[in-house]
């Protein structure tokens, strides 16, 4: 009897096949328990005996099952692994990647052409007061310039920066000349936004301050970005202006040659000038000169790769970031 219980269990399968067995044998009506109820027939001395050896068959019966049930699992779990196996020497699946947006592009292409020019990098916080903001760049409270600059403000009386230009007080503070630094960062402004305009964008500003420091110096370090950026030879204007922070002031340009149309004209990137004897004040410096110039980064990637909403920047369209995945 066990032997052919033994034949019925190690031939089943899987686990239902297996339970069939176990019920034809240990059920209710199973072999066993019906051998079992079948003692009741024979005398005491032989269903002693009978009894005892049914029970023997029965605890075997029991372990063999369980033994199969275990050995079952195994060969489905390893069935299950054999199927979620991965060939790791096999070339890996070529998923979409992404890309540096646009305006990171043109910062770190800015950020290395300074660098090369001796230039130290540094960055101010974004959360300011109205000291480092205004007042210490030349703008006293009532003055009209700060029209142009309305920003949005905090009920402790700090403002998000309107400029990068904070960061020339905050600087000359902590440093003694000489020096050449560049600030890039990210700006804010309490204005209408439309294609050209944003309440947040990029600036990148130069600061260089020593003795003896003049216009023309300003002049050569606004050509010598300009042959970095552009090519050699690149032609560049300054234009009269004002600024409340520089004295005198002007607007510098480029002229380029646009890469999709061929139209060339003049460029305007930015303000410059020398900086104001009250920002030295401010600052605490004496018999000092320096320049000082800056520009919008979205305008040096809006005009060059003609992206003509401002906006485009910062929606996360992935039909206008895939295009210049290769910029640069």
């Amino acid at each position: 009897m066990i032997d052919e219980a033994r034949a019925e269990i190690q031939a089943a399968e899987d686990a239902r096949a297996l339970q069939d067995v176990r019920v034809r044998w240990l059920g209710k009506k199973g072999r066993i328990t019906l051998e079992l109820k079948g003692l009741a027939t024979l005398d005491p001395d032989a269903r002693r005996e009978a009894g005892r050896e049914i029970n023997v068959v029965k605890q075997q019966v029991e372990a063999l099952v369980e033994a199969r049930k275990e050995e079952l699992a195994r060969l489905e779990l390893a069935r299950a692994l054999a199927a979620e196996r991965v060939d790791v020497t096999l070339p890996a699946a070529q998923g979409s990647s992404g890309g540096v947006h646009l305006l990171t592009k043109v910062t770190n292409r800015l950020l290395d052409v300074f660098a090369s020019l001796g230039y130290e990098v540094v960055t101010g916080p974004e959360l300011e007061t109205d000291h480092y903001n205004f007042e210490a760049l030349n703008f006293p409270p009532e003055h009209p310039a700060r029209d142009e600059q309305d920003t949005f403000w905090t009920e402790d009386g700090r403002l998000l920066r309107t400029h990068t230009s904070p960061m020339q007080v905050r600087y000359m503070e902590t440093h003694e000349p000489p020096f050449k630094v560049v600030v890039p960062g990210k700006v804010f402004r309490n204005e209408a936004v439309d294609a050209t305009h944003e309440a947040q964008f990029h600036q990148l500003e130069a600061l260089v301050v020593g003795e003896r420091i003049t216009m023309a110096d300003l002049r050569g370090a606004i050509q010598e970005m300009a042959d970095a950026l552009f090519g050699e030879g690149t032609r560049t204007r300054l234009q009269p202006s004002f600024f409340p922070f520089v004295e005198p002031g002007a607007e510098f340009a480029i002229w380029w040659t646009h890469p999709k149309t061929g139209r060339e004209e003049w460029l305007e990137l930015g303000g410059c000038g020398m900086v104001h004897p009250n920002v030295f004040k401010a600052a605490g410096y004496e018999n000092v000169t320096g320049f000082a110039f800056g520009f919008g980064i979205e305008r040096l990637a809006m005009v060059p790769y003609g992206v003509p909403d401002i906006r485009w920047f910062y929606q996360s369209d992935l039909r206008v970031l895939r295009q210049f995945r290769g910029a640069l």
